[in-house]
């Protein structure tokens, strides 16, 4: 049992027991010669007297009472030292596998619950196959008596039964062969109530892990907060409570997250019900904020990892060097054709990191925006370096192919998605995608060139613009001579006085 503040535990607070099975008399001698030595007499009399808090003839629930009772009955003093000792008892029975212990939060009373679950002892073929008890039972009585133990709790099988060579044949009947049920008749009625009361039971045990429940929920919600009501009634909305852990578990929420966003405003209706459609909109806004300051940490953790690592490696630990089959050769690029053959550039690509392929395509310093592109699809995607370099190949195709395309982070990242949805992980995939995005383009393109001109008004093709012919400029008439432009003044001159004269 975990507790960390004993105010926590106390005579105070209320407790109960649950218990499925009955103890016959192989359980008790299993507890008294085996459980007995592993965890002490008074652990045992501890489990004897939860088992007894349930009627003997029926199994379930005990009813709700103080744990005063139990330190009572044990002769402990509910003092700080009985309640160590209370808890380190029920630790034992917890790490053998014979108690489980919940706590749960009563927000009406502001105060905790304890549920004893009782697990029963195991049988004398389960215990031995277990190696971690049989391991502590040697521990405690030795090896020698473990053995004795082993054979006082097994009655082996005697005279012709022990003979190896018998023919054993199951000859056994089934339920079906005895019984017929009638299958036109179903009790509808009945299988509810049996599913709901199995049910009720299999919610609190088997709950997944991942989700959350209630008293996680409210001891972590403020209590001033105008949303608490609503939080409040969760407890009695099985529905809304499973809404809410599937909105966590599908943002991959914290319940320190979950219970921000349950405080904003506008996740709940006025009448308590949770909108489904605004809380999954926050939620995605809490997923892609963690997302984006993980990516950031992992970016910068690697690159404090790099500039770590010694620059130097021993002979031993230098990469390998992979040789690449002419098949799957690409071809050198413009800059790339007075530097070196097609031969060394596809090693280059197939085994140079990708940082120092990126110095090669820039005279200068490689800009630091390409340099955080490719380091997000190393460190983050993790993309191999082969298939990081045939990507940069692509991308400088595009930019020297004379088209429009433009290097910008989206675009980097959508063919980067691409090929981890493609599960490109090799060179040789990595060259088989961009061939085959090259002939997609070369398609479209052509498609683009022949499609005939799109038609409007009800199919009837649209009248095109007429073309203004421009005046050309003849080489006769370069220039104005002298008289010619004094003519034209005195022919302004003169306008402008009959101008002036009709007015």
């Amino acid at each position: 049992m975990r507790v960390h503040n004993m105010h926590h535990f106390s005579e105070n607070h209320t407790y109960c027991v649950y218990r499925d099975f009955c103890l016959g008399s192989v359980d008790g001698r299993m507890l008294s010669q085996v459980y007995q030595p592993m965890i002490g007499a008074f652990a045992v009399s501890l489990y004897h007297l939860l088992v007894q808090q349930v009627p003997l003839e029926q199994v379930g629930y005990s009813a709700a009472e103080q744990q005063r009772k139990l330190f009572l009955t044990l002769g402990l003093e509910p003092s700080e030292k009985g309640k160590k000792y209370m808890i380190e008892q029920t630790s034992r029975l917890e790490a053998v596998g014979l108690l489980q212990t919940h706590r749960m939060y009563l927000p009406e009373n502001d105060d905790y619950m304890y549920e004893y679950e009782l697990q029963p002892p195991l049988s004398p073929a389960e215990f031995f196959k277990t190696q971690h008890l049989t391991l502590l039972l040697r521990d405690k009585i030795g090896k020698f008596a473990v053995l004795a133990l082993q054979e006082q709790l097994w009655s082996r099988e005697k005279g012709i039964i022990a003979s190896k060579s018998m023919n054993k044949e199951n000859i056994s009947v089934v339920f079906y062969d005895i019984f017929e049920l009638n299958a036109h008749s179903i009790d509808y009625e009945l299988e509810q109530a049996i599913e709901e009361v199995s049910i009720s039971r299999q919610t609190s045990l088997h709950m997944n892990e991942e989700s959350f429940n209630y008293a996680d929920i409210i001891l972590r919600f403020p209590r001033n907060s105008s949303n608490r009501v609503f939080v409040e009634g969760l407890r009695y909305n099985g529905e809304q409570l499973g809404a809410v852990n599937y909105i966590a578990r599908k943002y991959e929420l914290s319940v320190q997250d979950l219970c921000r966003l349950l405080d904003e405003d506008g996740v709940f209706s006025p009448d308590g019900g949770i909108l489904q459609q605004e809380i999954e909109y926050k939620a995605n806004l809490f997923f892609r904020q963690g997302k984006k300051r993980q990516e950031e940490r992992q970016l910068q953790g690697g690159k404090v990892i790099s500039l770590r690592q010694p620059e130097v490696t021993p002979s031993s630990d230098l990469p390998v060097e992979h040789a690449v089959q002419m098949e799957f050769y690409v071809e050198v690029p413009p800059q790339f054709m007075k530097k070196c053959d097609i031969h060394q550039y596809n090693m280059m690509l197939r085994n140079e990191p990708y940082t120092r392929l990126l110095k090669t395509f820039f005279p200068g310093s490689v800009p630091d925006n390409l340099l955080d592109i490719f380091e997000k699809i190393d460190h983050n995607y993790k993309l191999p370096g082969e298939v990081i370099n045939v990507l940069i190949h692509y991308l400088m195709a595009l930019l020297t192919s004379g088209g429009e395309q433009r290097i910008n982070r989206n675009f980097v990242d959508a063919i980067a998605s691409n090929m981890l949805m493609k599960q490109v992980s090799t060179y040789e995939q990595a060259v088989q995608y961009i061939r085959e995005q090259s002939k997609v383009k070369n398609r479209s393109e052509v498609a683009a060139t022949s499609a005939p001109r799109p038609k409007t008004n009800y199919g009837r093709p649209v009248k095109a613009k007429p073309e203004i012919q421009i005046v050309q400029r003849s080489a006769e008439h370069e220039g104005v001579s002298e008289e010619e432009f004094a003519e034209l003044i005195k022919m302004a001159e003169q306008m402008q006085a009959n101008k002036k004269n009709g007015r």
